[in-house]
């Protein structure tokens, strides 16, 4: 049975002090890991149910929305979904979103365990929700923890940074705006000849569509590894924008498994559920 005296605790730093330390760091640098529990269960997307031990009174959770999906139009990458942390009562149920299947600019799907939530990347004209990452015309969102989002870009500045980038938005010149990193990286915006690469942060996110070339998109953490996840490079072909995501590179456009966003007209990435306990 885990240790209830561990229900406030979060990560834990690791030392970086002189060569003279004895204690081995822990392995992994994340701020949302928690300190001295095993990884039990990592969950796909689609999946509502879950199964815990009994005796299991509390679960750590840490949360991905699904990324949202790019837009060949106007509105530029997909956001990257969102991400929320931290301790819940033992559940039976689950939501996993899915990443934004359609190719025309839609908000990803939220992931849900227990009081713990995170939003699915902002796709189209939709503004990002519960922490997850603007598209490339709107705005990033305050997330679970309360950490605001990002502003939408404007005419002089791309998009801003928070829990949630905002949207890279219209610069005055013929490229694109880049999307606000962040916890959750925005869209970039497609306008003129050159796509604006996506944010980058935990989970990247896409980059826009241009008429002659795509934004990259924003890099991604793997938080279990501390590994660069990698957002698809700038091209020609509208299939090279996608964000990383939280558990792996973008494909061909499509945002990284963990929310990625994705670039260009294609999906983001499906989110995920990571269990404590």
């Amino acid at each position: 049975m885990a240790n209830p005296s561990r229900r406030g605790q979060v990560g834990a730093p690791v030392s970086t002090e002189g060569k003279g330390d004895k204690d081995t760091p822990f392995a992994n640098t994340s701020f949302i890991l928690p300190h001295g529990l095993q990884l039990k269960q990592t969950i796909n997307a689609g999946t509502t149910s879950v199964t815990i031990p009994a005796g299991i009174t509390w679960v750590y959770a840490i949360c991905v929305g699904g990324g949202g999906s790019g837009s060949g139009a106007n509105q530029g990458g997909g956001g990257a979904g969102g991400l929320a942390w931290g301790w819940t009562l033992a559940n039976s149920t689950c939501v996993v979103g899915t990443g934004a299947t359609s190719g025309t600019g839609v908000s990803g799907n939220y992931t849900r365990y227990g009081n713990i939530i995170a939003g699915g990347g902002g796709g189209g004209t939709t503004n990002g929700i519960l922490g997850s990452g603007g598209s490339g015309s709107t705005n990033g969102s305050t997330n679970y923890w309360g950490i605001p989002g990002g502003a939408l870009g404007s005419s002089t500045v791309v998009g801003g940074f928070g829990a949630g980038g905002g949207g890279g938005g219209n610069i005055s010149n013929p490229n694109a705006g880049k999307g606000g990193d962040g916890i959750s990286g925005a869209g970039g915006k497609n306008s003129g000849a050159t796509g604006g690469n996506g944010g980058s942060g935990i989970i990247g996110g896409g980059g826009g569509y241009g008429n002659t070339t795509t934004g990259a998109g924003g890099n991604g953490i793997n938080i279990l590894t501390g590994a660069i996840t990698s957002g698809g490079s700038s091209g020609s072909a509208i299939n090279n924008g996608g964000g990383g995501g939280i558990a792996g590179n973008a494909s061909a456009g499509t945002g990284g498994l963990g929310g990625g966003g994705g670039g260009g007209n294609l999906p983001g990435g499906n989110g995920i559920l990571y269990l404590f306990y």
